[in-house]
């Protein structure tokens, strides 16, 4: 008897299983990446639709959870979130597909009414999923339709208030619960009919519940580890707060004045200990810091999505207005009394992060380029705070910015906010301009001084985009205020001639401490070459032993002319004197003089016609050290790093775009060696190196030769005469490439026919007597 109880127990377990890996077979090939536990609709077959309309189907699995305990209890509920997914194609009409959300409703009612199997966390955190998917697979209308959906929303509102109350044992499972109401609170405004939802009395509860349980979490004990602490973990944090807004923005109204009730008391009590004359306990500042920390993401995140949002009413506006009076008089009071002596303390840098967050998120909807300007928000923090105008409190902005780089020298994650922060003002085309607008940046710019060298740092990381790291972790950014003028243009750069010039001081000084990033933003950039890059790039380029990895990304950046800002009158030597800076001494930086060689040939800012005319082997040198180095690595390893892959067929690109001449000047087996590469290209997986690298240096290579020999005089030039020569030792050369292409195009699943085509066209025209028969033996 105990033997027939074990198999029957494997025999439940194998069968389970089973259907679990059915139920997650990839049946259309769309490649669901199976490290995320998001899937889109279940795709099954059309003969499976019996099975699955059978309510029986879906009764087994809910069966299943009740009777086998944890973990098959869990796959009996991963069947059940697949099956809820399934495409709403296979019901054929809308009561069999109402019939079969029902049953998916009563059972999820009765798990949650039972309580049965949730005490564990695997099977809750299931559960919570296959709540979620209700919303993703079936209309707010249809939810409506079935009987038992207003017992059934209750039941869900109320669970969803407990997982809040207990956000560290389900924070994962939370995530799932808030998407599937942010969804029904969105589709509202397109619910037809006159069913009621309900939202208007569960969305309040949940708003309320999530805002106080994140406001009590910090009176909570947990380990200070980064991992388990949301306001150190951005994507943390953003699975938190990604669907919140949504709900807030529903009952807008409700939700603020929660937000206030809970907000004033606490912001009175940080007010107060900043100017207290009696000692003030760390541990409460705190605990109170982490609360407000909460309560601003909170604001920040309801800001962030009414950009995306029909919520631009003024009633919304001015409750926008509240919020934000709120944060902003808060982030006055965080560097004067007690809190001016807390920058090293971890809670206060979450709420200057926190704030920066906000201040990221308020610019985007008050702030320069997308604002209105006439919104009702600026009327009312006028009359609570006296910001009239986007440009005062842009100034409001910046100096928060300025505090924060003068204080937390030591605090890379903050510096590292506040540098973003800065960097997306300084981008925009609106705040860019605002920002020179500003007294503040204008004393700055006009009245630089060299103070102790952290301050200095600073100011200038804001200013001119100079980044200080005293650290080896973390990445430099830098950022330059757009050009609004040629007035301002001037100034700027003299300016920073004056500031390059002291930074190279300091290097010389100290190069082991310093790390600069520069990045040009300047329309005039041929201006901004004759006043700035001769006396930084040439000096500093020789002058220094120790280049960091910020200067070598700019100068990579510079020569690469990406934007094509540097445009030099033709009779300009520029373009030929910064090609000639890229070779750099041979004893350093090998490596990278042959990288920064190879992006000056694609800079399309030098006549390189001229090096010829005048005997500078400059560029010959450049040219035949930098194929030399390439050639020398085997092609199956060059297609063994698909970033090596991609270098090297940019690099060929070029090549045949610019210095054909060049290429056809080799020895035959080098020519070859190079077109077998190319035709090896075009067959990878790779569509990027295939049409437009690949192709287009084919194209280019085919066109030469029908211009230059099919058609071409007499008097031919020494490269064509070199082209016929490796022609003549290998005839087929172009009908064999032309018949890869054929076969790519016609026997691959080719998304590029487009860009193959053009070679195809170059090649026929030089093989019109093989075409026909090549079209016929490919077939």
């Amino acid at each position: 008897m105990l033997h027939h109880h074990a198999v029957s127990g494997v025999l439940k377990e194998l069968t389970l299983s089973l259907a679990l890996k059915c139920l997650s077979f990839d049946f259309i090939g769309s490649s669901v990446d199976e490290s995320s536990e998001e899937f889109g609709t279940l795709q099954i077959p059309s003969s499976w639709k019996p099975v699955v309309q059978d309510p029986s189907t879906l009764q087994i699995f809910f069966d299943y959870y009740r009777i086998m305990g944890p973990p098959l209890s869990k796959e009996a509920l991963e069947c059940l979130v697949r099956l809820a997914s399934v495409r709403r194609s296979l019901f054929t009409d809308d009561p069999a597909r109402f019939q079969f959300l029902g049953h998916l409703m009563n059972g999820t009612k009765e798990i949650i009414q039972t309580g049965e199997g949730l005490a564990d966390h695997d099977n809750y955190h299931e559960f919570c999923r296959l709540l979620g998917r209700f919303k993703v697979n079936y209309q707010l209308s249809e939810l409506l339709s079935v009987e038992s959906y207003g017992e059934w929303i209750h039941l869900v509102a109320e669970f969803t208030t407990k997982s809040l109350q207990s956000w560290q044992w389900a924070s994962s499972s939370v995530y799932y619960l808030l998407g599937l109401w942010s969804r029904l609170v969105t589709s509202v405004p397109y619910l037809k009919g006159e069913t009621p939802s309900l939202l208007d009395e569960t969305v309040p509860k949940i708003t309320e519940g999530f805002i106080t349980s994140r406001f009590n979490s910090n009176q909570a004990d947990f380990p200070d580890d980064l991992s388990e602490d949301p306001l150190d973990n951005a994507e943390l944090l953003q699975d938190h707060l990604e669907f919140f807004p949504y709900l807030c923005r529903y009952q807008y109204e409700t939700s603020s004045l929660c937000i206030m009730k809970i907000m004033d008391p606490i912001l009175q009590v940080y007010t107060e200990r900043a100017s207290s004359p009696m000692p003030v306990d760390a541990n409460e500042l705190a605990v109170i810091e982490g609360q407000i920390s909460w309560i601003v993401h909170i604001i920040a995140a309801i800001l962030k999505v009414r950009q995306i949002t029909s919520c631009r009413t003024e009633s919304q506006e001015l409750i926008d207005a509240e919020l934000a009076a709120r944060v902003l008089q808060l982030s006055n009071v965080t560097d004067i009394g007690v809190h001016s002596q807390r920058y090293g303390e971890i809670s206060k840098q979450r709420l200057d992060r926190a704030i920066l967050t906000f201040f990221q998120n308020f610019r985007k909807s008050y702030v320069g380029d997308h604002a209105m300007h006439s919104s009702k928000l600026y009327l009312r923090l006028s009359e609570l705070l006296g910001l009239h105008d986007h440009l005062v409190l842009l100034n409001f902005i910046v100096g928060k910015i300025a505090m924060n780089l003068k204080h937390y020298p030591q605090c890379e994650d903050v510096i590292e906010h506040t540098l973003s922060l800065f960097l997306e003002l300084a981008s925009g085309y609106m705040t860019g301009k605002l920002l020179l607008k500003l007294d503040s940046i204008k004393f700055i710019i006009v009245n630089h001084t060299v103070t102790p060298y952290s301050y200095f740092a600073s100011v200038f990381v804001l200013y001119f985009g100079l980044v200080q790291r005293r650290e080896k972790k973390g990445r430099t950014q830098s950022c330059l205020l757009d050009d609004p003028g040629p007035a301002c243009t001037t100034l700027r750069c003299r300016v920073c001639v004056v500031v390059i010039n002291e930074i190279l001081a300091l290097l010389s000084c100290s190069p082991d401490n310093v790390m600069i990033g520069l990045i040009w933003n300047c329309s005039d950039a041929a201006f901004t070459f004759d006043a700035i890059a001769m006396s930084f790039y040439c000096s500093s380029l020789h002058g220094l032993r120790c280049v960091t990895t910020p200067l070598l990304k700019f100068m990579a950046e510079f020569v690469l002319n990406k934007a094509q800002r540097l445009s030099f009158d033709s009779s300009s030597p520029n373009g030929i004197l910064l090609f000639r800076e890229c070779e750099l001494p041979k004893v350093l930086f090998k490596k990278l003089r042959d990288d920064l060689r190879h992006l000056a040939l694609s800079g399309n800012y030098v006549n390189f016609g001229v090096f010829e005319l005048y005997g500078d082997r400059a560029l010959a040198d450049a040219l035949d050290v930098s194929l030399k180095m390439i050639l020398s690595i085997p092609l199956a390893d060059i297609f063994a790093y698909r970033k090596l892959t991609k270098a090297y067929f940019a690099f060929m690109e070029v090549l045949f775009s610019n210095h054909i001449s060049f290429i056809l000047n080799l020895d035959t087996n080098t020519f070859l060696n190079i077109i077998g590469s190319l035709e090896a290209g075009l067959k990878g997986l790779d569509t990027g190196i295939s049409s437009q690298q690949c192709a287009s240096a084919v194209d280019n290579l085919a066109t030469f030769y029908f211009n230059h020999v099919t058609i071409g005089e007499v008097s031919a030039s020494p490269a064509s005469m070199n082209f016929t020569r490796h022609i003549a030792e290998c005839p087929n050369l172009f009908t064999e490439i032309l018949r890869t292409l054929f076969e790519i195009v016609l026997f691959e699943d080719c998304g590029n026919q487009w860009s193959l085509s053009r070679p195809m066209l170059s090649l026929i025209l030089i093989n019109e007597q093989n075409a026909p028969s090549l079209t016929k033996s490919v077939k």
